[in-house]
């Protein structure tokens, strides 16, 4: 298994952005995305939901323009007691060198210091953490075009 710290650097290439600092967070079962304007539509018949993104931490340029099938949608309650129904997506991460498949749900973490959770569904049985260390994994990943910085 491949160590990571309580914070890594995280590569969403189906969105093309650019690298997000996450916060690894084994208290949430459920990975999440800072998303606004969320809008659902259909594209062929299918559900998809379009969302904008901040991926730089406490700013709030660029806004990136993603979109995604919708999985699910779910009522999920944070750590402070508050619930809300979220629109849940199924992506390609990359942590380090390892791609996985994780679910994300969308929301908005404005407020909160990192843009991007990482629950512990999406690392089970693929990560050993040390929470006294960050980016175990490695600095961030230039390895995919994004819609920020045009690599």
């Amino acid at each position: 298994m491949s160590l990571i710290g309580w914070r890594e650097w995280i590569s969403l290439p189906e969105f093309c952005l650019a690298p997000i600092k996450a916060k690894i967070d084994t208290g949430a079962r459920t990975s999440a995305l800072h998303a606004f304007h969320i809008r659902p539509f259909e594209k062929a018949g299918v559900p998809h939901v379009e969302f904008f993104v901040h991926p730089v931490q406490r700013r709030r340029l660029p806004e990136v323009r993603c979109e995604a099938r919708v999985l699910d949608q779910r009522k999920i309650t944070s750590s402070t007691g508050h619930s809300e129904n979220r629109y849940v997506v199924e992506t390609t991460a990359i942590i380090g060198d390892k791609e996985l498949k994780i679910e994300l749900t969308l929301t908005n973490r404005d407020e909160l210091g990192f843009r991007m959770l990482i629950g512990r569904e999406a690392i089970r049985n693929k990560f050993v953490i040390d929470p006294g260390k960050s980016y175990r994994a490695g600095r961030k990943n230039k390895k995919f075009k994004t819609k920020i910085d045009g690599e």
